[in-house]
Protein backbone atom coordinates (compact mmCIF):
# COMPACT_ATOMS: atom_id res chain seq x y z
CA UNK A 1 0.00 0.00 0.00
CA UNK A 2 1.24 3.48 -0.80
CA UNK A 3 0.77 6.62 1.30
CA UNK A 4 -0.99 9.50 -0.45
CA UNK A 5 -0.35 13.21 0.03
CA UNK A 6 -3.02 15.42 1.55
CA UNK A 7 -5.73 15.81 -1.14
CA UNK A 8 -5.57 19.58 -0.58
CA UNK A 9 -2.15 19.53 -2.29
CA UNK A 10 -3.63 18.43 -5.65
CA UNK A 11 -3.05 20.78 -8.57
CA UNK A 12 -5.78 22.83 -10.25
CA UNK A 13 -6.81 19.90 -12.47
CA UNK A 14 -7.10 17.60 -9.47
CA UNK A 15 -3.91 15.60 -10.09
CA UNK A 16 -2.55 14.55 -6.71
CA UNK A 17 0.23 12.01 -7.31
CA UNK A 18 1.93 9.79 -9.90
CA UNK A 19 3.28 6.27 -9.58
CA UNK A 20 2.60 3.60 -7.03
CA UNK A 21 0.62 0.42 -7.59
CA UNK A 22 -2.89 -0.96 -7.97
CA UNK A 23 -2.80 -3.37 -5.05
CA UNK A 24 -6.19 -3.83 -3.44
CA UNK A 25 -5.10 -2.22 -0.17
CA UNK A 26 -3.84 0.79 -2.13
CA UNK A 27 -7.12 1.18 -4.01
CA UNK A 28 -9.24 0.85 -0.87
CA UNK A 29 -7.05 3.43 0.89
CA UNK A 30 -7.31 5.77 -2.11
CA UNK A 31 -11.08 5.61 -2.49
CA UNK A 32 -11.59 6.01 1.25
CA UNK A 33 -9.79 9.36 0.90
CA UNK A 34 -11.75 10.39 -2.19
CA UNK A 35 -8.84 9.61 -4.53
CA UNK A 36 -9.13 7.60 -7.75
CA UNK A 37 -6.72 6.36 -10.47
CA UNK A 38 -7.03 7.53 -14.07
CA UNK A 39 -4.26 7.16 -16.63
CA UNK A 40 -3.36 5.49 -19.93
CA UNK A 41 -0.57 3.37 -21.35
CA UNK A 42 1.61 6.44 -21.99
CA UNK A 43 1.77 7.58 -18.37
CA UNK A 44 2.50 6.19 -14.92
CA UNK A 45 -0.46 5.56 -12.61
CA UNK A 46 -2.04 8.96 -11.94
CA UNK A 47 -4.11 9.67 -8.82
CA UNK A 48 -6.80 12.35 -8.78
CA UNK A 49 -8.77 14.34 -6.21
CA UNK A 50 -10.57 17.15 -8.09
CA UNK A 51 -11.93 20.29 -6.47
CA UNK A 52 -14.75 20.98 -7.02
CA UNK A 53 -16.07 17.43 -7.10
CA UNK A 54 -19.05 16.54 -9.27
CA UNK A 55 -21.60 14.38 -7.50
CA UNK A 56 -25.16 13.24 -7.98
CA UNK A 57 -27.39 13.27 -4.92
CA UNK A 58 -29.96 10.51 -5.49
CA UNK A 59 -32.95 12.80 -4.91
CA UNK A 60 -31.63 15.24 -7.53
CA UNK A 61 -31.56 12.77 -10.42
CA UNK A 62 -33.50 14.09 -13.40
CA UNK A 63 -35.43 11.32 -15.14
CA UNK A 64 -37.13 12.68 -18.24
CA UNK A 65 -40.56 11.44 -19.22
CA UNK A 66 -39.07 9.85 -22.33
CA UNK A 67 -36.54 7.92 -20.23
CA UNK A 68 -39.25 6.85 -17.77
CA UNK A 69 -41.38 5.55 -20.66
CA UNK A 70 -38.46 3.60 -22.07
CA UNK A 71 -37.73 2.01 -18.71
CA UNK A 72 -41.32 0.81 -18.47
CA UNK A 73 -41.07 -1.08 -21.75
CA UNK A 74 -41.00 -4.83 -21.01
CA UNK A 75 -37.87 -5.49 -23.10
CA UNK A 76 -35.73 -3.55 -20.62
CA UNK A 77 -34.39 -4.98 -17.37
CA UNK A 78 -31.75 -3.90 -14.84
CA UNK A 79 -29.64 -6.11 -12.60
CA UNK A 80 -26.99 -5.65 -9.91
CA UNK A 81 -23.71 -7.61 -10.05
CA UNK A 82 -25.18 -10.12 -12.48
CA UNK A 83 -22.20 -9.93 -14.87
CA UNK A 84 -19.48 -7.62 -13.56
CA UNK A 85 -16.90 -9.03 -16.00
CA UNK A 86 -19.07 -8.34 -19.03
CA UNK A 87 -19.68 -4.75 -17.95
CA UNK A 88 -16.05 -3.89 -17.25
CA UNK A 89 -14.90 -5.54 -20.49
CA UNK A 90 -17.48 -3.55 -22.43
CA UNK A 91 -16.42 -0.34 -20.67
CA UNK A 92 -12.84 -1.04 -21.78
CA UNK A 93 -13.76 -1.15 -25.47
CA UNK A 94 -12.41 1.82 -27.49
CA UNK A 95 -14.93 4.64 -27.94
CA UNK A 96 -14.72 5.58 -31.59
CA UNK A 97 -12.14 5.09 -34.34
CA UNK A 98 -8.57 5.70 -33.22
CA UNK A 99 -9.46 6.01 -29.54
CA UNK A 100 -7.76 3.86 -26.97
CA UNK A 101 -8.92 2.95 -23.51
CA UNK A 102 -7.93 4.07 -20.03
CA UNK A 103 -9.11 0.70 -18.67
CA UNK A 104 -5.86 -1.16 -19.12
CA UNK A 105 -5.61 -4.90 -18.35
CA UNK A 106 -4.02 -4.30 -14.94
CA UNK A 107 -6.86 -1.95 -14.00
CA UNK A 108 -9.47 -4.48 -15.04
CA UNK A 109 -7.81 -7.10 -12.86
CA UNK A 110 -7.63 -4.66 -9.95
CA UNK A 111 -11.34 -3.86 -10.13
CA UNK A 112 -12.13 -7.55 -10.45
CA UNK A 113 -10.23 -8.01 -7.21
CA UNK A 114 -12.27 -5.26 -5.56
CA UNK A 115 -15.42 -6.91 -6.85
CA UNK A 116 -14.39 -10.22 -5.30
CA UNK A 117 -13.99 -8.40 -1.97
CA UNK A 118 -17.43 -6.81 -2.28
CA UNK A 119 -16.17 -3.27 -2.92
CA UNK A 120 -16.76 -2.96 -6.69
CA UNK A 121 -20.18 -3.43 -8.24
CA UNK A 122 -21.92 -3.30 -11.58
CA UNK A 123 -25.31 -2.34 -12.89
CA UNK A 124 -26.34 -4.23 -16.02
CA UNK A 125 -29.02 -3.03 -18.44
CA UNK A 126 -30.52 -5.76 -20.56
CA UNK A 127 -32.62 -5.46 -23.70
CA UNK A 128 -34.01 -8.95 -23.88
CA UNK A 129 -30.93 -11.15 -23.53
CA UNK A 130 -28.57 -8.47 -24.86
CA UNK A 131 -26.30 -6.42 -22.58
CA UNK A 132 -27.39 -3.03 -23.82
CA UNK A 133 -25.65 -0.84 -21.25
CA UNK A 134 -24.37 -0.58 -17.74
CA UNK A 135 -21.90 0.95 -15.34
CA UNK A 136 -19.48 -0.11 -12.65
CA UNK A 137 -17.88 1.58 -9.68
CA UNK A 138 -16.57 1.29 -6.15
CA UNK A 139 -18.83 1.33 -3.09
CA UNK A 140 -17.25 2.57 0.12
CA UNK A 141 -18.97 4.17 3.07
CA UNK A 142 -21.94 6.19 1.90
CA UNK A 143 -20.58 6.86 -1.57
CA UNK A 144 -20.61 5.06 -4.89
CA UNK A 145 -17.63 6.05 -7.05
CA UNK A 146 -18.95 5.62 -10.58
CA UNK A 147 -15.99 4.74 -12.78
CA UNK A 148 -17.34 4.07 -16.25
CA UNK A 149 -20.59 3.69 -18.18
CA UNK A 150 -21.49 2.09 -21.48
CA UNK A 151 -24.37 2.02 -23.89
CA UNK A 152 -25.06 -0.12 -26.92
CA UNK A 153 -28.61 1.13 -27.34
CA UNK A 154 -30.06 4.61 -27.01
CA UNK A 155 -30.46 5.73 -23.39
CA UNK A 156 -29.03 2.48 -21.98
CA UNK A 157 -26.38 4.27 -19.90
CA UNK A 158 -29.04 6.67 -18.56
CA UNK A 159 -31.14 3.66 -17.58
CA UNK A 160 -28.13 2.21 -15.75
CA UNK A 161 -27.72 5.44 -13.79
CA UNK A 162 -31.46 5.57 -13.06
CA UNK A 163 -31.29 2.02 -11.68
CA UNK A 164 -28.32 2.95 -9.50
CA UNK A 165 -30.26 5.96 -8.19
CA UNK A 166 -33.23 3.72 -7.37
CA UNK A 167 -30.94 1.43 -5.39
CA UNK A 168 -29.38 4.41 -3.63
CA UNK A 169 -32.77 5.77 -2.60
CA UNK A 170 -33.75 2.49 -0.95
CA UNK A 171 -30.34 1.88 0.63
CA UNK A 172 -27.74 3.89 2.47
CA UNK A 173 -25.99 5.70 -0.39
CA UNK A 174 -25.60 9.42 0.26
CA UNK A 175 -24.12 10.31 -3.09
CA UNK A 176 -22.86 9.06 -6.44
CA UNK A 177 -19.44 10.38 -7.33
CA UNK A 178 -19.22 11.50 -10.97
CA UNK A 179 -15.67 12.88 -10.59
CA UNK A 180 -15.49 15.57 -13.30
CA UNK A 181 -18.09 17.92 -14.78
CA UNK A 182 -19.75 17.36 -18.15
CA UNK A 183 -22.88 19.07 -19.52
CA UNK A 184 -24.45 15.60 -19.89
CA UNK A 185 -24.02 14.81 -16.19
CA UNK A 186 -25.29 18.24 -15.23
CA UNK A 187 -28.43 17.66 -17.32
CA UNK A 188 -29.07 14.52 -15.25
CA UNK A 189 -28.86 16.40 -11.96
CA UNK A 190 -25.18 16.23 -11.04
CA UNK A 191 -23.77 19.20 -9.18
CA UNK A 192 -20.43 20.59 -8.03
CA UNK A 193 -19.41 20.56 -4.36
CA UNK A 194 -16.10 21.33 -2.72
CA UNK A 195 -13.58 18.59 -2.10
CA UNK A 196 -13.85 19.25 1.62
CA UNK A 197 -17.64 18.85 1.59
CA UNK A 198 -17.33 15.69 -0.50
CA UNK A 199 -15.04 14.13 2.09
CA UNK A 200 -17.31 15.21 4.93
CA UNK A 201 -20.27 13.48 3.27
CA UNK A 202 -18.22 10.41 2.46
CA UNK A 203 -17.10 10.00 6.06
CA UNK A 204 -20.32 10.94 7.84
CA UNK A 205 -21.24 8.31 10.43
CA UNK A 206 -24.99 8.16 9.78
CA UNK A 207 -26.52 6.78 6.59
CA UNK A 208 -29.10 9.47 5.84
CA UNK A 209 -28.75 11.35 2.57
CA UNK A 210 -27.64 14.88 3.28
CA UNK A 211 -26.07 17.95 1.69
Amino acid sequence: MIMFPDPETANEDGLLAAGGNLELETLISAYSQGIFPWYDERTPILWWSPDPRVVLFPDDFHCSRRLARRMRQPEWRCSWDEDFDAVIRACAEPRGEGNGTWLLPEMIEAYRGLHALGHAHSVEVWFGDELAGGLYGVLLGGGFFAESMLHRRTDASKIALACLVQRARTGDLRLIDCQFHTPHLESLGATRISRRRFLELLHAEDVHRRR
